[in-house]
């Protein structure tokens, strides 16, 4: 278990994300990092995954039946006991990543997701941007999605182009039944007929052809979405999220995702030395 904001693991070059890649990020509100990282990052991550998959935590959810060999599975904040989660979100090239896109001095750890859908999984990820489920506010974030297998764009995630600078922020959807946390209080709205909205041409759509390997990367308050799988593949793919120098406690009118209390922090204040945030030092 980490138990303080210092490193834990070597410094990292961060000069594999072109200017190309730091304008779409800033302009659509994602990217994709091609190659960032090689077959020992994957392999690393693979086995954290399986090991995650039969040590789940207390905040693991099967979106179907855990039994069923077609599922949803999906985990959380299981870092500080999954050696390997933890190895890569320290020691690889995704914190200078981060470091550039968000264009921050320094980065913390947020948290590692892990998404799997087996072959066959019908259930469909709603449109939805991260940061109202997150007790955090600031601009510098960025989720950096890891590929662990071939995923083409028709079967991956959508994204609407330019939307994390909508200035809108959206109610959180349930994943299991896409029915939002509660009616829209004052400075949120429910997220709208997106799919309708596109039909009308009111939207760039970006979606990518991914390889293992390829990280997309995008803003917190980016709306993306997800299908099923219909692959004959599983769909495995982790997002290792990160916060700049801007970040700052926050509160919601819900029950915020990882389900964290302030444990000392003050609402609108800096995130201090708490571990749950941990800082990675950067080259």
């Amino acid at each position: 278990m980490v138990n303080d904001a210092t490193a834990i693991g070597p410094t990292m070059n961060h000069e594999s994300v072109g200017q190309a890649a730091v304008r779409a990020f800033a302009e659509d509100g994602v990217t994709v990092l091609r190659d960032l990282l090689d077959q020992s990052w994957l392999e690393l991550i693979s086995d954290g995954v399986e090991h995650n998959r039969t040590n789940p935590s207390d905040w693991s959810h099967w979106y179907t039946a855990p039994d069923r060999a077609v599922g949803f599975w999906t985990d959380y904040v299981t870092w500080p006991d999954v050696d390997e989660y933890r190895r890569v979100a320290f020691e690889s090239p995704l914190a200078g990543a981060a470091a550039t896109l968000m264009g921050s001095d320094s980065v913390r750890f947020f948290h590692e997701h892990v998404l799997v859908k087996e072959p066959g999984a019908t259930e469909r990820t709603p449109w939805h941007h991260d940061q109202p489920y997150y007790c955090l506010d600031g601009d510098q974030n960025v989720s950096l999605w890891v590929a662990l297998d071939r995923v083409p764009a028709t079967s991956g995630m959508r994204f609407l182009a330019g939307s994390h600078r909508w200035n809108r922020w959206f109610v959180p959807r349930k994943f299991v039944d896409h029915v939002p946390y509660a009616e829209a209080p004052a400075g949120y709205e429910l997220v709208p007929d997106i799919d309708a909205e596109i039909d009308a041409g009111e939207h760039r759509v970006i979606s990518f052809d991914v390889e293992p390997g390829d990280v997309v990367a995008f803003h917190y308050r980016t709306l993306h979405d997800a299908p099923g799988n219909e692959l004959a593949l599983r769909r495995r793919a982790v997002s290792f999220r990160w916060i700049g120098d801007d970040a700052r406690f926050a509160t919601r009118p819900w029950q915020v995702s990882p389900p964290y209390e302030p444990d000392g922090l003050v609402v609108g204040g800096d995130l201090g030395d708490d571990p749950r945030f941990p800082i990675v030092p950067i080259a």
